[in-house]
């Protein structure tokens, strides 16, 4: 809403009033003004001001359409005969009301030198002129200041319901947003779980499909991987749920507080025991004071790193590194050769594209590329304060 256009434009209850309704009253008021006129001029004069009383209710619907015009015309009418003071007075108001303050003032200008023309060629012998102009000058100049008064209190509650409709809208576009990124919370925590989880089952079920032949301890070690896949996917998704349901500040005492990178080597451990060959280069040692959030971020990026292993380079053996310090950074980098018909490419796919976006909330990056002997590297960098 354009506030500028409230304040030239006559609002609606102006511009809807009957132009009848606002004639009548004005014609009482030039009617009152045409006997008090008359009451001991000449016949010629009172012919005049009949005349200029139906020329000046003629000018009412000019002032309520064109304020500007119709108070410079009913103006000029002051000049010649008194009945028309009222209609030059509503037109003073009105365009005050309706118009810039200019204009208004141009027109109250023009009545008040028609009133001091008009009461020199025709003075009042109980009101001295210069009286009777400050007077007259007064009246116009109040009508001014009220008109302007409500033309700015129109602007002001423009302006007020144009804040509100702009601050309502802006609340539906954030509860939208909020909405957005709620769903795309839940779907990249469900994805790490899941991928990581049915990538280890895939893997065990695959082996005991493809050497049926296999000991037995083999096939009950593999079973066994499945069963603890299937009851920690359960157990993961769980606490997924129950971390999304709870704001960070009012968090149950007893919610799960999520895997960190102290999680990391029973990671590598349930990896290795679904079949794949994972070499870990951790110089950082025992388990460090890592902020939760870094944290859990890096055992993310961990585990779908190791998922995207066992599913784009079946069989290959990665290699898992990790390093830094306090005030340096934590860096993760997890590499492995590629297959033909492993799938892997240099684009990124959902799970890698939500690693980035998981690692930018705390003010890290993520990256990826094949290198020319055809490995792949997924490397991260995330702040650690000192």
């Amino acid at each position: 809403m354009d506030v500028a256009r409230c304040v030239v434009d006559p609002p609606r209850a102006w511009r809807s009033t009957p132009v009848g309704v606002t004639t009548a009253a004005i014609g009482v008021l030039v009617a009152t003004a045409l006997w008090s006129a008359t009451r001991s001029s000449s016949t010629v004069l009172v012919g005049a001001d009949v005349a200029l009383a139906v020329a000046a209710l003629t000018l009412v619907p000019v002032v309520v359409r064109r304020p500007e015009v119709g108070g410079v015309l009913a103006g000029l009418l002051v000049a010649l005969s008194p009945v028309a003071t009222p209609v030059a007075s509503f037109a003073v108001l009105f365009t005050a009301r309706s118009r810039p303050f200019r204009q208004a003032a141009a027109v109250a200008t023009l009545g008040v030198v028609g009133e001091a023309v008009l009461a020199l060629w025709r003075p009042m012998p109980s009101l001295p002129y210069g009286w009777r102009l400050v007077l007259m000058t007064a009246a116009y100049a109040a009508l001014l200041g009220w008109g302007t008064w409500a033309q700015a209190r129109h602007a002001l509650l423009a302006a007020l319901r144009d804040r509100a409709w702009r601050a309502e809208q802006e609340q539906e576009r954030r509860v939208v947003e909020a909405r957005a990124a709620e769903r795309s919370r839940i779907a990249r925590e469900m994805h790490d779980v899941l991928a990581h989880r049915l990538s280890l089952l895939a893997a065990a079920a695959g082996a005991m499909e493809y050497r049926p032949d296999a000991p037995p301890e083999r096939l009950s070690a593999a079973a066994g991987v499945i069963r603890a896949s299937a009851h920690h996917a359960l157990d993961e998704l769980r606490e997924v749920i129950t971390l999304l349901r709870s704001d960070d500040a009012e968090a149950p005492a007893d919610a799960p507080p999520g895997q960190t990178l102290a999680d990391l080597p029973r990671l590598v451990q349930e990896a290795r025991a679904a079949g794949q060959q994972i070499e870990v280069d951790d110089p950082l040692g025992p388990p460090v004071e890592i902020p939760p959030t870094v944290g859990r971020t890096a055992y993310r990026i961990a585990q779908e790193a190791l998922t995207n292993a066992r599913k784009h380079a079946a069989g290959q053996p990665v290699l898992l590194a990790l390093g830094g310090a306090p005030g340096s950074g934590l860096s993760i980098e997890v590499s492995n050769p590629t297959t033909l018909d492993g799938g892997a490419t240099g684009d990124g796919g959902a799970g890698l594209i939500g690693l980035a976006e998981r690692a930018a909330l705390t003010g890290g990056r993520v990256g990826h590329h094949i290198d020319a002997s055809g490995r792949f590297h997924l490397t991260a960098w995330l702040p650690w304060p000192r």
